[in-house]
């Protein structure tokens, strides 16, 4: 196969609005380093790392939930600490943590009999171990990512996939599947048990509906209103509206686990429904990452905390045995082109579409964006 020499992404210049994305057509193809491979993109997957890396939301300096500045910009972050990893970013960047594709080229010390193989990129992806054992990098942000015609990524990373499922169907997987799945992992649900989850219409949300289920969970979903039937169609079997009033809803200490992507104002009431023992995972906070906590709950319910960002390789490993039997299935709302990355993250942002929005190179995309099935 004979590959371009230049080929459509789309880079991130700097932090701030929609105004730092920028389509062009003439980037170099990038090749695959030592122990790399080349890919061949169908399909890339937004998320909310995508915006959140965008306007420099992981610094500490931000005190808002994610939709704060995410079309116009957050002004001035520190640019030390506005990472997933911490480190400053540089740019350009090309994003996108989720892709689908084909290996086209392999590095050296790469299995050059991988060419053809029809592959997902592991998003967070474990570094040798430092002094905690935790270091983690993350694909389309601490390095460039799937929103181009070709992505380069560590041979290790690249996992096979066998499935009847489009790309575009196969790139609403990975970031916000492995994410609902270590957090399940980390604070261990079991069968029979009662979950509230947070964004459950989300991507994050709605793959956290679905293999909840599939543990055999009872799962308490808190939605918008109008997607209650999109949810409940996933698997969980009570509904509470986004922002009611949980105890008065739930009850108090009346659920195991609160899986939550949510936080801010609300977060004292996801505390007080966990009964006694009861275990509460994060691994995000669209609604605003500072909260208030009485200890006295904390220490007196005997309640376990725990964030979930590292992933052991045992989660994806799992992700892609229930993708190839057919344990789970796509969410897919819409699909963009590249040249319509503005309109997906405004669409995006405004929450009007369930589950996962996925873009495609512009030679790949249909006339028009139709809903995905159509």
């Amino acid at each position: 196969m004979t590959l371009p020499d230049y080929m459509q992404c789309i880079l991130l210049t700097g932090y701030g609005g929609l105004d730092m994305l920028k389509v062009v057509y003439d980037h170099p193809v990038p090749i695959p380093d030592e122990g790399e491979v080349l890919i061949e993109v169908g399909a890339a997957g937004i998320n909310n790392t995508d915006i959140n890396t965008r306007t420099g939301w992981y610094s500490r300096s931000v005190t808002g939930g994610t939709s704060e500045g995410a079309a116009g910009g957050l002004g001035d972050v520190e640019p030390g600490n506005s990472s997933w990893s911490g480190a400053a970013l540089k740019f350009p960047r090309i994003q996108g943590a989720d892709v689908c594709g084909r290996i086209v080229a392999a590095g050296s010390k790469a299995d050059r009999r991988r060419i053809g193989e029809r592959v997902l990129v592991q998003s967070m992806q474990p570094q040798p171990p430092d002094g905690g054992g935790l270091a983690i990098l993350t694909f389309g942000a601490d390095f460039d990512g799937g929103f181009a015609e070709y992505a380069v990524a560590k041979s290790e990373m690249t996992r096979a996939v066998d499935s009847a499922l489009t790309d575009v169907e196969l790139a609403s997987f990975p970031c916000a599947y492995s994410t609902a799945e270590n957090m399940l992992d980390r604070i261990a649900l079991c069968e029979g048990e009662t979950v509230l989850i947070t964004g459950a219409s989300g991507g994050v949300g709605s793959a956290a509906v679905q293999l909840a289920k599939r543990r055999g969970a009872q799962v308490i979903a808190a939605a918008q209103r109008s997607k209650h039937d999109f949810v409940a169609g996933l698997g969980a079997a009570r509904l509470v509206e986004r922002d009611a009033d949980l105890v008065a809803e739930i009850g108090e200490m009346a659920v195991d686990v609160v899986v939550d992507l949510v936080a801010g104002p609300q977060w004292p009431a996801l505390i007080a429904c966990l009964r006694r023992g009861g275990r509460y995972v994060t691994a995000g906070a669209i609604g605003g990452p500072i909260c208030e906590l009485d200890l006295r709950t904390l220490y007196l319910h005997d309640l376990t905390l725990a964030g979930s960002t590292f992933q052991p390789r045992g989660v994806f490993d799992n992700l892609l045995g229930y993708i190839e039997r057919g344990e789970i299935r796509p969410v897919v709302s819409r699909v963009y082109s590249f040249s319509q990355v503005a309109e997906a993250q405004t669409d995006f942002l405004e929450k009007r579409y369930p589950g996962k929005l996925v873009m495609v190179p512009d030679r790949l995309a249909a006339p028009t964006s139709e809903k995905e099935g159509d």
